[in-house]
């Protein structure tokens, strides 16, 4: 039994959308050359029988020989279980390899997306990336699983117009000669169809990015009444890829029809003229049988070579949007190879500040964007301009992703089990949970290593509770106060995508805890409690502070009660820092700054009357 799919899809060519194309069908080409010779062999042992039943004519029935007649229909027989055995294999082969090549596809778009990071939604819509995953690798499984079936017929036609020219060079003629014009009669046809196919494809890529906006902002579009005015615009976007569709269907039914009108005709001609051969005596009953027999079965084998060139065309689009996410490079790779001293300070001469090593650092910006800007530069998802980390340039810095994680509330729940949501696999659970609201004080677990160790007095035991922040994700869950939401669901529960069966405030909290569990060198949070009322604010400031205690901590945010916690805070005003300090002394000595932070607690006291 094949397994699928396959542990490493392997480095695809994506120079062009052939290119593509063939790599996909050369790395799983044993399985694609058995689809081929069982595909050949299923249609020359069909191609076969007319030839067998004009010989049985002949031989048994004219001459009345019954042993001829007998042995020829026992030949008959052996190419129908011949037929009924390889097409059912051939299936088989078919189905692996349609699955094979979507998988493929799959799997290197996803290792490409992974890669690429925060570059790819700022070259692609979601709708492109979309219709990648659902439309495009069917396409491509298709071109894999037609060229079995393709080559088979062009094997049997090839055969069937050989034995045609043995018999009488005349009607072979027909056959070799109408065949390649009813290819090049079909031909013109597939032009439109591959330009109104792109066409289609871009609009239905459209109006997914369209669907994905609608569903991320339901809430807020319910909020402020716009549910109308957004469903109006997805009905017009979705009555323009309907009109494409039907383009694209217009020219798939003129192929289609030239498919069967064609091959009809020139069935016609073949059948026609081997009726006056026969009754002219230049051919035998049976063979005349056996002509019909085989402009018959010509129906199917041209049918598939129709088919191949429309799937084969739909292929060839699917596979230039493929090759187009493959060829994108990350706007900001990470190519480091320095490491820096640690604790290591870090800092960004563009706005002037500077992080100190193991100190929780706030920047309070009286523009948004500006400490988000920041917050970008500092974990390279922006160009780092001069920032460096311990004395190095961030582009020099190995591993800096991992070095330097940035959280924003951009970031999503995936689907699947909440637990390795949360850790990604990797952190185990813990056997223990502080109780009640005891705060979790900063403090070095085992070998001297920063960790969350409870205070005396929340275990039963009334000792000490080691919670080192690298192996527990309790202690996480209690820091970032979502305990609550675990308990109503359960580490075990499936998260759907973008969790959206919690509300905006757990999520966030779920992933504020997520990467605490992730504990990073440095942790950059941008406005980590924008969506949660101000007494859970207010605890997730305390324990902030002292879940990171001993380890370096940025937080973007005007909440005073987050500001209050910090070691350090920094005023940024245009895009500079302006003012530092204490939150107590910034208060006292910048208006600016104190203005920010009142406007803000104007905003939190009302959150929190709504939440009342």
């Amino acid at each position: 039994m094949r397994q699928l799919p396959v542990p490493d899809p392997g480095h695809p060519d994506h120079r062009s959308p052939r290119r593509y194309l063939v790599w996909v069908a050369r790395t799983q080409r044993r399985a694609l050359l058995g689809g081929i010779a069982l595909g050949v062999l299923w249609m020359i042992s069909q191609a076969l029988m007319p030839a067998v039943i004009g010989r049985a004519i002949d031989d048994g029935i004219t001459a009345k020989d019954v042993p001829a007649l007998c042995s020829w229909a026992g030949v008959l027989l052996g190419l129908g279980v011949i037929q009924a055995v390889s097409g059912v294999t051939r299936h088989r082969f078919a189905v692996y390899n349609w699955l094979a090549a979507a998988y493929r596809t799959v799997q290197v778009i996803s290792r490409q997306a992974t890669r690429l990071g925060g570059t790819l939604p700022k070259r692609l819509t979601t709708g492109e990336v979309v219709s990648v995953g659902i439309a495009d690798v069917a396409y491509i499984g298709d071109a894999m699983d037609i060229t079995a079936r393709a080559t088979g017929a062009f094997v049997a036609i090839a055969a069937v117009a050989g034995i045609m020219l043995a018999t009488s060079p005349p009607l072979g003629l027909i056959v070799v000669i109408g065949v390649p014009l009813i290819i090049v009669a079909v031909a013109p046809l597939l032009r439109p169809l591959h330009r109104r196919q792109v066409r289609q494809r871009e609009l239905s890529g459209e109006l997914n990015t369209r669907a994905a906006d609608i569903v991320a902002g339901l809430r807020v579009l319910r909020g402020v009444g716009g549910e109308q005015v957004f469903a109006g615009r997805y009905r017009e976007e979705s009555q323009s890829v309907r009109r494409a569709g039907v383009e694209v269907a217009r020219a798939e039914s003129m192929l289609s029809g030239a498919e069967v009108l064609l091959p009809g005709l020139l069935i016609v001609l073949v059948t026609w003229v081997g009726a006056r051969f026969a009754v002219e005596g230049r051919i035998s009953i049976g063979h005349l049988v056996a002509f019909y027999g085989y402009a018959v079965f010509l129906i199917e084998p041209m049918r598939t070579l129709g088919e191949a060139a429309d799937k084969i065309t739909k292929a060839h689009v699917a596979a230039a949007r493929v090759v187009r996410i493959l060829s994108l490079e990350p706007e900001f790779p990470d190519e480091g190879t320095r490491v820096p001293p640690a604790p290591a300070e870090l800092t960004d001469p563009t706005s002037g500040l500077v992080v100190r090593p193991g100190r929780l650092t706030a920047i309070a910006a009286a523009d948004p964007v500006d400490a988000q800007a920041i917050a970008d530069r500092l974990g390279r998802y922006a160009e780092p301009g001069e920032a460096r980390y311990g004395g190095v340039p961030l582009a020099e810095v190995a591993d800096v992703r991992r070095r330097v994680l940035v959280a924003v509330n951009e970031d999503r729940l995936f689907s699947g089990r909440l637990r390795d949501e949360l850790t990604g696999d990797r952190l185990p659970t813990g056997d223990q949970r502080p109780a009640g609201d005891h705060d979790l004080a900063g403090q070095h677990g085992p070998a001297g290593k920063p960790g969350l160790v409870a205070e005396p007095g929340c275990t039963e035991e009334n000792g000490d509770l080691d919670l080192d922040l690298d192996l527990d994700l309790d202690a996480a869950l209690y820091a970032a106060c979502a305990q609550d939401v675990v308990d109503e669901v359960g580490l075990d529960s499936h998260v759907e995508e973008a969790g959206r069966e919690f509300s905006g405030g757990q999520r966030q909290r779920l992933r504020l805890a997520r990467a605490l569990a992730a504990d990073p060198d440095v942790l950059v949070l941008v406005e980590p409690t924008s969506a949660v009322d101000a007494h859970t604010e207010a605890r997730i400031a305390v324990r902030l502070a002292k879940a990171r205690g001993g380890r370096t901590t940025v937080v973007c945010t005007t909440s005073p009660l987050v500001l209050d916690r910090a070691d350090h805070v920094a005023y940024v005003e245009g895009g500079l820092v302006v003012a530092e300090g204490t939150h107590t002394d910034l208060l006292r000595t910048a208006p600016a700054y104190a203005a920010t932070v009142t406007r803000q607690e104007t905003r939190q006291e009302t959150r929190q009357e709504r939440v009342e």
